[in-house]
């Protein structure tokens, strides 16, 4: 089987609707993809409309939390209740407030004398959940960097640098209590991403683990061989589960579908432990 349990679609950040994502999954050879959009679930009808038959869908959203010592990080949620009030009150407040961060991060960027416009990054966004890889887009458009990663560095918009703003963020142990009682399986999404800004401490992931977090995750285009290494050994001292995942992003960023997978053991775990949803199998939608 091979298994990838982190993607995005229009519905937030990604350049592929729903739709268009659950083909290129089976396209590319997928059993199971997961859709995990920023703070949303809009788009899993749609994913579960256009399911094609062999393709299984897990259903998911990517939190985005802040610790307690001021560190980003985003939490991969499965399986859990969708309707569950408050997860779902939780995640409305990070949506809510995702224009109000991005003005200000245009206000920021034209202060730098960057011509960037909130127009301009709204038609990026379309219906999407506007986040900064649309502030990125646009970046790239007006010739300001070469790539949307380029634009995640202190210069721009990683955490902290000249053009960021902070927006509502989930304590993450909290979120991890949430989507427990949700009935839901929470990884912690590419924990030494250093590129992205500073990465969680080690300390604070046992405390996670001690909240009931269930994974980590491994195999992610930003993770070197040593980071990747590194990962295993803290789940292995933390009892927790391992996951590869290729944060496919459509033509947002250069990673393939199923660029990192899971191992089949390992979903099979995240399906026993979760009790808010089940996976969807395709059915030739």
């Amino acid at each position: 089987m091979r298994i990838d349990l982190h993607t995005h679609s229009t519905a937030s950040d990604g350049t592929d609707t729903p739709a268009e994502l659950v083909r290129k999954a089976a396209a590319a050879g997928l059993d199971v993809v997961a859709l995990t959009d920023h703070d949303t679930v809009r788009g899993h009808a749609a994913a579960t409309a256009a399911l094609p038959e062999g393709l299984t869908l897990v259903t998911g959203a990517e939190l985005s939390c802040r610790t307690a010592g001021g560190t980003g990080l985003h939490l991969l949620a499965y399986l859990f209740d969708p309707a569950e009030p408050e997860l779902e009150r939780e995640r409305e407040l990070v949506r809510d407030d995702r224009v109000p961060r991005a003005k200000a991060m245009v206000a920021k960027l034209r202060e730098l004398d960057v011509p960037v416009t909130w127009e301009q990054v709204a038609r990026i966004a379309g219906d999407g959940s506007v986040g900064r890889p649309h502030i990125a887009a646009a970046l790239v458009e007006l010739g300001v960097v070469g790539s949307v990663s380029e634009a995640f560095t202190p210069d721009w918009l990683a955490d902290g640098g000249r053009a960021y703003a902070e927006k509502h963020e989930l304590d993450p142990l909290a979120a991890v209590r949430l989507v427990r009682a949700a009935g839901g399986v929470t990884v912690l999404a590419h924990p030494l991403a250093a590129r992205r800004g500073p990465c969680v401490r080690e300390d604070e992931i046992a405390a996670l683990a001690e909240a009931g977090l269930d994974g980590i995750e491994a195999d992610h285009m930003d993770h070197d061989a040593t980071a990747r290494a590194r990962v295993r050994d803290l789940a292995g001292d933390l009892g927790l589960l391992t996951t590869g995942s290729s944060d496919y992003h459509g033509s947002r960023k250069s990673c393939r579908l199923g660029e990192y997978t899971t191992d089949p053991e390992v979903y099979g775990e995240i399906v026993r432990r979760a009790t808010g949803a089940f996976p969807v199998p395709g059915t030739g939608g």
